[in-house]
C-alpha cells in the first residue's frame, strides 16, 4: 500500500512540475505538447518539451540517486548523519568547478580542444569527484577501519573546501559570482540532448545499489558476524565507494552540491516502512527521493515571476527531519 501511494505521489508531483511554471500555460495545451496533437513548434512547446520535461526527469533521477547514496552511507558506517557529501565526493566535484570557473576563466582545454561555459563546468565536476573518488578507492586499501575512511574522507573535504576559498579570495567578482550561482543548486542543468547520458548513469548506479541488498542487511548485523558469514568487506567497501561515487558525482555535476535530500530523505522512508531491511527501503529510497525532488523544484518554481535556488528550499524539508532525528537518538539514549 506504501508502494502504492509513493507510485501515485510520483505521478501526480511529476505533471504538476509540467503543468506549473514561471510562464503560464493552459492545461490542455501542455497535454497536447506532450502527446504531440497538431500543435506547431513555438515558445510553448519548448517550455514543455525542452525545459520542464527535463527539468523533471531530472528531479526524478537526481532525488532517487542522492537519496539511496545517503542510505548506503548511513548503513555502511552505522552513522544517522552520513550523507552523499560525507566523503568528500561532492567536495571534489566542487573543487573541480572552483579550478575551471575561478582559475581557468571559465574554459578547458586539452588535446588541442578546448571547451567553455556549462561544457567545462561539467568536464571538472567530473574530473574533481572522480579524482576524489580514486583517491578514497586507494586509501580504502590501506585504511581496513569504516571509521577511519569516514574520518578521511571529511578530512579530504575540508582540504578540498580549503582551496576553493583561496581560489574565492584570489579569483575576479564574476568568477565569484558564477560560482556561487553553480553552488546553489539547480536540476534545469540537464538539456534534453544530455537526458540519455544521465538517464543511463543513474540507472546504473540504481542498479548497482539493488545487487547490495544482502550484504547491506548483513552488515546491519555487525561487521564481524558479516565477515563470519564470508562477506568481503574490502569488495562490499569498494562497490559502495564506486556506487556513490558514481550517483554523487554525476547529479553535481550536472544539478550542483545539492544539500540535505541524501541526507534526511532516507529518514523519511525509515519512517514509512518501519523497517531496515533493504529489499524494501532501496526501492523505497528511489520512490520517496524521486518525489521529493519533484517537490523541491515545484517550490522553486512556485513563486511568481522568480525562480528560487534549490539549495534555498531542500532545508525547508532536510532540517526538520535531521532535528527530529538527532532529538530521537537523545532520547532512545537515556
Amino acid at each position: 500500500m506504501r508502494f502504492v501511494v509513493l507510485t501515485v505521489s510520483l505521478i501526480v508531483f511529476f505533471f504538476l512540475n509540467l503543468f506549473i511554471g514561471s510562464v503560464d500555460i493552459p492545461p490542455g495545451m501542455v497535454i497536447e505538447i506532450l502527446f504531440g496533437k497538431g500543435v506547431e513548434e513555438g515558445p510553448f512547446t519548448f517550455i514543455v518539451l525542452g525545459s520542464r520535461l527535463p527539468q523533471a526527469v531530472t528531479a526524478i533521477l537526481a532525488g532517487a540517486a542522492l537519496t539511496v547514496s545517503g542510505l548506503m552511507l548511513q548503513t555502511a558506517f552505522r552513522n544517522p548523519l552520513a550523507g552523499p557529501s560525507i566523503l568528500g565526493i561532492t567536495s571534489g566535484s566542487s573543487l573541480g568547478v572552483a579550478l575551471v570557473i575561478l582559475l581557468l576563466g571559465g574554459s578547458v582545454s586539452a588535446a588541442g580542444y578546448s571547451w567553455g561555459g556549462y561544457m567545462a563546468i561539467l568536464i571538472g565536476s567530473f574530473i574533481g569527484s572522480i579524482a576524489i573518488m580514486g583517491l578514497l578507492l586507494l586509501f580504502s586499501v590501506w585504511l581496513k577501519n569504516d571509521l577511519m575512511l569516514l574520518i578521511t574522507g571529511i578530512m579530504v573535504g575540508y582540504l578540498t573546501s580549503s582551496v576553493i576559498t583561496l581560489l574565492n579570495y584570489l579569483s575576479t567578482a564574476e568568477g565569484v559570482h558564477g560560482y556561487a550561482m553553480w553552488g546553489m543548486g539547480n536540476f534545469n542543468g540537464v538539456a534534453l540532448g544530455q537526458l540519455p547520458f544521465f538517464s543511463i548513469a543513474i540507472a546504473s548506479g540504481l542498479i548497482f545499489s539493488i545487487l547490495m541488498v544482502k550484504p547491506l542487511n548483513i552488515i546491519l548485523l555487525g561487521e564481524n558476524y558479516a565477515r563470519n558469514l564470508g562477506v568481503k568487506m574490502q569488495w562490499v567497501r569498494n562497490m559502495l565507494l564506486v556506487t556513490t561515487g558514481l550517483l554523487t558525482s554525476v547529479v553535481t555535476a550536472f544539478c550542483g552540491p545539492i544539500s540535505f535530500i541524501g541526507l534526511a530523505v532516507p529518514h523519511i522512508v525509515r519512517m514509512i516502512f518501519q523497517t531496515s531491511d533493504h529489499r524494501i527501503i532501496i526501492p523505497g529510497c528511489i520512490l520517496t527521493g524521486a518525489v521529493v525532488g519533484l517537490v523541491c523544484n515545484l517550490l522553486c518554481i512556485l513563486p511568481e515571476n522568480i525562480i528560487l535556488p534549490l539549495n534555498g528550499v531542500t532545508p525547508l524539508i532536510g532540517v526538520p527531519v535531521i532535528l527530529y532525528v538527532i532529538f530521537k537518538e537523545r532520547r532512545g539514549r537515556r
